[in-house]
């Protein structure tokens, strides 16, 4: 496991040790579907890291769109994010309640869109940190604003076009993070769509297959090359990450960052815009 700071992950240990570290900014992530019944910011002022403060992916997303979360415009993400008390030259640790897949690794994915590299993922996120009986608060957070600069980075992030074109020329390969039974079309997604099954030429790897079990943290390295290995992707080669609504294919773009490919692109309307598009092939296993 990776821990240091140049990295995509730290680990709760580290973390620990370097809370009181005045660069250090921890943003709680925690996101769920409406479906579920169960609200991010709730569980955030129940419990929290201390010193955490709430990142949430609907607030800071581009309301223009029909399409759930999507990547807001630089200056609307500097804008927001500085209000929760993230500047220049911070250290920023992102976490959730799901091992990344609930969030923290959309947010780590959004900062290095945004050109902002100092970002890493609590490995094992609050599950562990708590199983480990580590400090957790119940009092608000209320931050200083502070100045962020953003600007986006076009190689990060592909839209319906892109990955149109893409069916055509082959030039990425696209690795759906989704379970099985949805990428395959037997069951149903949790987004209003028109149609099941995945975008023609896509590979499945789902993005719980990175995760160790026990821990909820990512599986060793050699390990991640083995998974993506035995999915035929080729590391050396351009890849596209895709899944429901741009969340979990965030995961897949951090575990490849791990394994040494930084510059994956994530297709940030995913299944959510795919389906619901005309002229358009969808697949099925």
């Amino acid at each position: 496991m990776v821990t240091g700071t140049s990295s995509a992950l730290v680990s709760t240990a580290w973390l620990e040790d370097h809370l009181s570290d005045p660069d250090v900014r921890i943003l709680d992530c925690t996101w769920h579907h409406a479906s579920t019944n169960l609200d991010g910011r709730t569980q955030y002022r129940g419990r929290h890291l201390p010193g955490s403060v709430h990142f949430d992916i609907d607030h800071i997303a581009d309301k223009s769109s029909s399409l759930p979360h999507m990547l807001p415009t630089a200056e609307d993400f500097a804008k927001r994010v500085g209000l929760l008390g993230v500047g220049d030259g911070d250290r920023v640790i992102v976490y959730d309640r799901l091992c990344g897949g609930s969030a923290a690794a959309r947010v780590w994915w959004m900062f290095r869109a945004f050109g902002f590299d100092n970002v890493a993922l609590l490995d094992g996120g609050y599950g562990k940190w708590t199983q480990e009986k580590r400090q957790v608060d119940i009092s608000p957070v209320r931050p200083e604003p502070r100045d962020l600069t953003a600007r986006l980075v076009p190689s990060l992030l592909r839209g319906f076009d892109d990955v149109k074109a893409n069916i055509s020329s082959g030039a990425a390969q696209l690795i759906d993070a989704r379970g099985p039974a949805k990428f395959d079309g037997s069951q149903e997604d949790v987004f209003p769509q028109r149609r099941r099954g995945h975008i023609p030429n896509a590979v499945n790897i789902p993005w719980g297959d990175l995760i160790e079990q026990s821990s909820g943290t990512f599986l060793p390295v050699e390990a991640l090359k083995a998974r993506f290995a035995f999915a035929g992707i080729d590391l050396d080669r351009p890849i596209i990450a895709t899944c429901a609504s741009g969340i979990t294919s965030c995961v897949l773009a951090l575990g490849l960052h791990v394994m040494g490919a930084p510059d994956v692109a994530v297709y940030d309307g995913s299944w959510a815009e795919w389906n619901l598009q005309d002229g358009v092939a969808a697949e099925a296993a």
